[in-house]
């Protein structure tokens, strides 16, 4: 049988060569998968022109996958050093990649991606309109410019779409009219803004939705539809603006359904630790189960240079209440383009949070990886201690730095080790 998108397959009961890759490397049955897919509740994002792509799953009932952003701007340009974060991402374990680059020729830096990179890709096109006219002025960009660029990237071979499709001119009312402290932090949802504004018209998106569904459907691209007035503050968060894009994002939802177009939605952003649990209900109600991708979510304002750590708090919450893809953050965030550094420690945070949610979720063999540990550490076997850690580079440097003269025990406890004392006692 044919099958025009990953979720079409699903309805039909096909397994394609991308599920075969979900189900290899997920405790999940076939016959769930089919159902979980053909729901909307599990995407595959794999766009047909995206040739060494291994298949990967979000959704329910899967292990929460970790993105990690990346790209040049005007102020950091160095192509060579973003392809060396692709490397290293890929080395440690993202499951997926954006792209988000706004200077140079960034088609050319996507292409080589797409051939580069086995995990699915996502971008946000309009970031790259407003770099192709940047000698015009954003209110004259013109709606057909705006789905030639998106068409690029999907022709390009990107996997997702960041869309902020959900801004409409009602949804803008709502900021007129709910004041809030830091008004739109989203590139994608204040360039919208501006232009919609600035033209009085509406989201182009939006009024031609289905002009995107037929690019979407054609090459099986999944649309990530993106949160524009995300909460880019504590006193922002859950706000009228937010829950009424939210309402309109689910009503997108539906339509793109009926296409056979996998979704993702895309959620907050800045929220008090009360508030997180309640955010992802919000979401899998209004938005009918599907896949939610979250960008934290920050549970404090004042953490800068540490905001991997905040992030990693609100991530774990986030995804132990129903979130399941999380995009990392790293130490570098609201202050500057991150380094090799920033996002090793970004992507280790936030695949820590993604992984205490599984066990937390009671995701089946969640907990093996720690079992195996905890028996490492009772053994005191510490090359198989660093072996099974997150950051082997970083535990192997660690133990390495105080070596204690018993070796069998660490330079903290030394002779008053607890567990090797225990161990003469119980392992009789």
């Amino acid at each position: 049988m044919n099958y025009t998108t990953q979720m079409d397959a699903a309805c039909k009961g096909i397994i394609t060569d991308q599920m075969k890759d979900v189900l290899s490397s997920e405790k999940i049955s076939e016959s769930d998968l089919l159902k979980f897919m053909s729901e909307g509740k599990i995407v595959i994002p794999a766009n047909k022109n995206h040739k060494n792509l291994k298949g990967i799953g979000i959704g329910k009932g899967l292990k929460t996958k970790v993105n990690v952003n990346l790209g040049v701007s005007k102020d950091c340009f160095n192509l060579d050093m973003e392809m060396k974060k692709v490397h290293k991402a890929l080395e440690y374990k993202t499951d997926a990649i954006m792209d988000l680059s706004t200077f140079g020729d960034t088609q050319a830096f996507r292409k080589k991606l797409v051939e580069t990179s086995p995990v699915m890709l996502g971008t946000v096109p309009i970031y790259d309109a407003v770099r192709q006219y940047i000698d015009k002025p954003i209110k004259d960009i013109t709606v057909d410019e705006w789905f030639e660029i998106t068409k690029r990237h999907i022709d390009d071979g990107i996997d997702f779409l960041t869309i902020h499709a959900g801004l409409t001119k009602e949804v803008v009312k709502r900021v007129k009219t709910n004041r809030r402290l830091t008004h739109v932090v989203s590139r994608g949802g204040s360039i919208l803004m501006e232009w919609m504004e600035e033209n009085n018209a509406e989201n182009p998106f939006y009024e031609h939705f289905e002009r995107l569904l037929d690019l979407c459907e054609e090459s099986d691209v999944t649309l990530s539809l993106g949160d524009g007035l995300r909460p880019g503050c504590l006193k922002d968060s859950t706000d009228a603006p937010q829950i009424q894009e939210l309402i309109m994002l689910g009503e997108l939802t539906k339509q793109a359904w009926k296409r056979k177009v996998q979704v993702m939605i895309e959620g907050p952003g800045h929220v008090p630790l009360n508030e997180i649990a309640a955010n992802m209900q919000l979401q899998k109600k209004l938005c009918h189960g599907a896949p939610f991708y979250v960008l934290g979510p920050l549970v404090t304002d004042i953490a800068p240079g540490y905001d991997h750590i905040t992030s990693a708090i609100g991530g774990t919450l986030a995804a132990a209440n129903g979130a399941n893809f999380l995009c990392y953050v790293t130490p570098a965030e609201h202050l500057r383009l991150p380094n090799l550094d920033d996002m090793k420690e970004g992507i280790i945070a936030a695949r820590i949070a993604a992984h205490a949610a599984d066990i937390a979720n009671g995701l089946p063999g969640a907990m093996d990886w720690d079992n195996k540990m905890s028996k490492a550490r009772h053994d005191l076997d510490w090359k198989k201690q660093i072996e099974l850690s997150i950051d082997p580079e970083k535990a192997k440097r660690y133990r390495e730095s105080a070596q204690p003269i018993d070796e069998d025990v660490c330079s903290m406890c030394g002779e008053f080790c607890a567990v090797k004392r225990s161990n003469r006692v119980l392992d009789k």
